[in-house]
């Protein structure tokens, strides 16, 4: 097993390209399940999940090649399944239950896994497969849903739920009739998602708010699609340019995916310009600001970055509050990051992050993927070196994240444990 090794204190100088966002590529990939032939997509980031999902479509009679851009031909599935095998390590896994409801009549998943931040259950995902006829039932820890074709219906999720929108709007474009989705998730790759569906054929409104319309037709084709950048890979080197008190040019990126971030890092004191899809982030010649932060879906700050950003603060010149509102188990970074000197305090679901001079080099151990990521940026900023074991937490979202690290003047090499 690998781990990260981190001489810190090098201010980072140069450009880094952004790549496809995972989040985006992986949903897309379960909605080749909707129509039979081939599907390409370009721009996919090479990742453990992304290799994960392949082999999961290849269970089912797929064929995948990964060359420039990624093909999936589903001409022929012959197990509407998803074995614990697979589900066990990425909870994505489950974006393949709507589509295969929706064209084979039938189902059988495993109950999902993933990164051990808090329980997030599927229900919403099976009540609205049932308000559109399906049969759902639990067994041995599957999932077992069976259909006749499923039938528009209106359902209102009693919590914003990003997989639970694309499942169901997956479903839906191939069910009967009408389906209206209420406070569905506006995040972009929900939006992605229903480009891509569009594309194939699907009758799609409102996507972007927070009531979806969906009129199913009766099949859908495959076609070729470009996977959005990484939002959330965007943010995570904006603050490796302020937290190391660098300089970096970031290309490829949607500017628009990322305003919340842009927002707390500019009051941060961090200096960002935009030129079309290249931001230049540059540290504040000051100590970094110490401010609020509270996760929100989207458009408000991401989970995503929740962990990243405390990683900022921990070098503020004050006190910040950090407000985890999406997940009640997203602080296993805290006690890591203390390892390295921060001073922080947990106190439910919010953090209090005392900003310190400096931080120091130790050895630190991932738990989940962007926890790992602000160990990383952490290690980048401190004195000394830092080891960062279970990266393979990293390798499920950041593509070549230590090589692109390196090309901007990190100080960052992989070691066998």
């Amino acid at each position: 097993m690998d781990k990260l090794v981190i001489e810190g204190g090098v201010p980072l100088q140069g450009e880094i390209p952004i790549s496809g966002a995972k989040n985006a590529a992986l949903p897309l990939m379960a909605a080749s399940l909707l129509a039979p032939g081939r599907h390409v997509f370009t721009n996919v980031p090479r990742l453990r999940d992304i290799r994960t999902m392949e082999r999961l479509l290849h269970h089912m009679g797929a064929r995948t090649e990964h060359q420039d851009a990624l093909t999936i031909d589903t001409s022929s599935i012959t197990r509407p399944e998803a074995p614990y095998e697979l589900v066990k390590t990425m909870r994505a896994s489950v974006l393949v239950l709507g589509p295969l409801a929706a064209r084979h009549g039938r189902a059988r998943v495993s109950l999902p896994g993933g990164c051990a931040i808090g329980a997030r259950p599927i229900d919403l995902h099976l009540r609205g497969l049932q308000a559109m006829g399906a049969q759902v039932d639990l067994e041995g820890g599957y999932v077992h849903v069976h259909c006749e074709r499923l039938r528009g219906t209106a359902f209102t999720f009693d919590q914003v739920t990003v997989t639970g929108t694309e499942n169901l709007m997956m479903a839906a474009s191939l069910a009967e009739g009408e389906t209206v989705l209420e406070n569905a998730a506006r995040e972009p790759e929900v939006v992605d998602l229903a480009d891509y569906l569009t594309a194939m054929g699907a009758r799609i409104e409102g996507v972007g708010t927070a009531i979806i319309r969906i009129r199913g037709v009766e099949s859908l084709n495959p076609g070729t699609h470009r996977v959005i950048p990484d939002r959330i890979e965007t943010g995570t080197y904006l603050v490796a340019a302020g937290i190391t008190g660098g300089r970096l040019r970031l290309t490829h990126c949607r500017p628009d995916h990322v305003d919340a971030v842009l927002r707390k890092l500019k009051d941060a004191g961090m200096t960002i310009t935009q030129d079309g899809e290249t931001l230049t982030a540059e540290a504040s010649h000051g100590p970094i600001r110490s401010i609020n932060a509270t996760t929100w879906p989207y458009p408000g700050f991401p989970t995503d970055m929740q962990a990243q950003f405390m990683a900022l603060m921990t070098l503020g010149d004050g006190v910040s509050i950090i407000k985890e509102q999406i997940f009640e188990n997203r602080f296993m970074h805290v006690s890591e990051l203390r390892r390295l000197g921060a001073d922080i305090v947990l106190d439910g679901r919010s953090a209090v992050v005392r900003g310190v001079p400096f931080l120091s080099g130790a050895p630190v151990m991932a738990t989940d993927l962007r926890a790992s990521a602000s160990l990383v940026l952490a290690g980048l900023a401190a004195r000394g070196r830092t080891d960062v074991s279970r990266i393979y937490h990293l390798e499920r979202g950041y593509e070549n994240l230590d090589g692109k690290l390196q090309a901007v003047g990190a100080r960052i090499r992989r070691e066998k444990e």
